[in-house]
């Protein structure tokens, strides 16, 4: 089962980022790809994801990103404003929302909105001290990534955080 989710997931990715790449000109010498070994890195130190956009459709990359992640023992915090569970957790409108208590053990920002859209998400990343920002395939805003690496966060554009832990870390 879970090889067909991953399986889904790596298409949708693949997808998202032929469609963007040509929108955005990305070449495969883009800053945007990161070392494998950081990647790694990240995705085996933090356990503590905050998931903004996560859709309640069970059909949505969002949603099946979030499942995987639950089902490899990460801890998600879900964020979205139009609703108020999903996966069976309390979701948060905002980071800025969850308490913090909770906030605080927030590691990973991982972010399923439009690149327009990620700078204020990333303002509260920092407010809240995440330690990475993820956008998923076909997400990038160079200026928020760079306020985030001024801010001392680790940044990850264009990459889908299920596809890359199957394939770093299994």
């Amino acid at each position: 089962m879970y090889f067909v989710i991953i399986f889904v997931c790596y298409i949708v990715c693949v997808l998202l980022y032929g469609y963007f790449a040509k929108k955005i000109n990305i070449d495969n010498h883009s800053t945007i790809f990161m070392e494998r070994a950081t990647i790694t890195n990240i995705l085996a130190s933090f356990r503590n994801i905050a998931v903004v956009g996560l859709s309640a459709r069970p059909d949505r990359p969002s949603n099946i990103v979030a499942r995987y992640l639950l089902d490899q023992g990460f801890t998600i915090y879900p964020v979205n404003p139009g609703i108020k569970e999903v996966l069976g957790l309390p979701c948060y409108p905002s980071l800025s929302s969850i308490p913090p208590e909770l906030s605080n053990s927030i590691e990973i920002v991982n972010i399923f909105r439009k690149s327009a859209d990620v700078p204020p998400v990333v303002d509260e990343a920092i407010a809240i001290g995440a330690k990475v920002i993820w956008m998923q395939s076909g997400i990038t805003n160079e200026d928020a990534a760079k306020k985030a690496r001024n801010a001392g966060l680790l940044v990850v554009e264009n990459r889908c955080i299920a596809v890359d832990h199957q394939h770093l870390l299994h």
